[in-house]
């Protein structure tokens, strides 16, 4: 199993980050139970095939309204090591499930809080979404052609890089030292906070006057001829990044170019003429051409592939990056360790399945759980 084993987590349902947090934590060998909401009786019941951020959990359902569920949650935060809520600052406290009432019922807890704004501050309550926060930070600004409007990376930077990372990574963090002293704490994972963090290179770049505040007219930003995305003769494209000279060398011959033809690269008022000789030389050929050429050597290139072509790449079938076992294509968990080898986890549950077995697990008298179950204080999404 992975480095995670033993560790319990309870999980409130969300969208987004918060789930992709529970996803990496899973994939690590941590035992999630997911405690998902009663759906209203008219509502469409989720479909949890292909639900990949959903997978390696268990799933109860409690109604939060009924203070006999509270109840419930309470009791299995008392025996979990964390906690991952995403919902908007004070939910939580009103619901009689905040972080004072949860870690004097359980002192070493580690509660991971999960906001696009943060608990805190001026937007903490106001609504929003990836492509807001990374606004915000001036991530989203720096990204795009200079004549465009910028364009957002899906929501990959915010969501994902900057909210779900950085909550596993607090709750982790926050875990090590619970484990030495007994003292839990609680995780402020806000995406605007990760996501400024993910920006740290770019302003030592600039601190050192590395970089410009305009766009798309620096070294990693598309600009440079020398890091960037060029088309090919059959539409495809192919990216190229030889930044360091003996690797912009190398291409050069690799392209049977003239050195000659392209002094003092790091001068950007050199990058125009640069830029049109690649693209020149890049299109005369299809990308399978220049994966033939320069796939594998030190000009540091790779195909630009659509996600069904990233499946059939030899490099990441060797290192079976992708799992297709369950009919759908998923990513296989990552990192990787040598001796704490991880496994695919098991597939999203459906809500509530998981009602009787994992309360359970967690502790719950069999003549107990038949009168939660009775009343409905733990439920179902189809009375039975």
């Amino acid at each position: 199993m992975g480095p995670l084993e033993g560790v319990r987590i309870v999980e409130f349902a969300g969208i987004g980050p918060g789930p992709f947090a529970g996803m990496m934590l899973a994939d690590m060998g941590a035992e999630i139970l997911r405690i998902d909401r009663q759906l209203a009786p008219d509502a469409i019941v989720p479909d949890p095939k292909g639900d990949i951020l959903s997978r390696g959990r268990k799933s109860i359902i409690l109604d939060l309204k009924n203070p006999a569920s509270v109840e419930v949650a309470l009791r299995l935060i008392g025996q979990a090591d964390v906690l991952i809520e995403g919902f908007r600052p004070g939910v939580m406290e009103r619901l009689g499930l905040g972080p004072d009432i949860a870690l004097e019922r359980n002192p070493a807890l580690v509660y991971g809080r999960m906001t696009g704004w943060g608990q805190t501050g001026p937007l903490a309550q106001a609504a929003g979404h990836d492509i807001n926060y990374i606004s915000l930070c001036g991530a989203l600004w720096a990204t795009g052609e200079a004549d465009r409007p910028p364009v957002p990376a899906l929501n990959l930077l915010g969501d994902f890089g900057g909210g779900a990372m950085f909550l596993a990574f607090g709750i982790v963090s926050a875990l090590l030292k619970a484990r030495a002293t007994g003292q839990g704490d609680v995780v402020d994972a806000a995406i605007c906070d990760g996501t400024a963090s993910f920006m740290g290179f770019i302003q030592s770049l600039a601190a050192r006057g590395r970089w410009q505040n305009v766009r798309a007219s620096n070294r990693l930003d598309g600009a440079a001829p020398f890091y960037g995305v060029y088309a090919c003769s059959d539409g495809k494209w192919i990216s190229v990044a030889p930044l360091e000279p003996q690797f912009f060398d190398l291409l050069l011959r690799l392209l049977d170019l003239v050195p000659d033809d392209f002094p003092d690269r790091f001068n950007s008022e050199n990058w125009p003429t640069q830029r049109r000789k690649f693209a020149e030389v890049f299109a005369t050929k299809s990308r399978a051409e220049w994966c033939e050429i320069l796939e594998g050597t030190d000009v540091c290139f790779a195909p630009v592939l659509d996600m069904e072509e990233a499946l059939t790449h030899p490099h990441n079938q060797a290192r079976h990056i992708f799992d297709q076992t369950d009919g759908f294509v998923q990513p296989a968990p990552a990192p990787r360790f040598q001796n704490s080898p991880t496994e695919m986890p098991s597939r999203a549950p459906s809500l509530g399945q998981d009602n009787e077995t994992a309360l359970t697990e967690w502790g719950f008298g069999d003549a107990e759980l038949q009168d939660l179950l009775a009343s409905g204080v733990v439920a179902w999404i189809i009375s039975k």
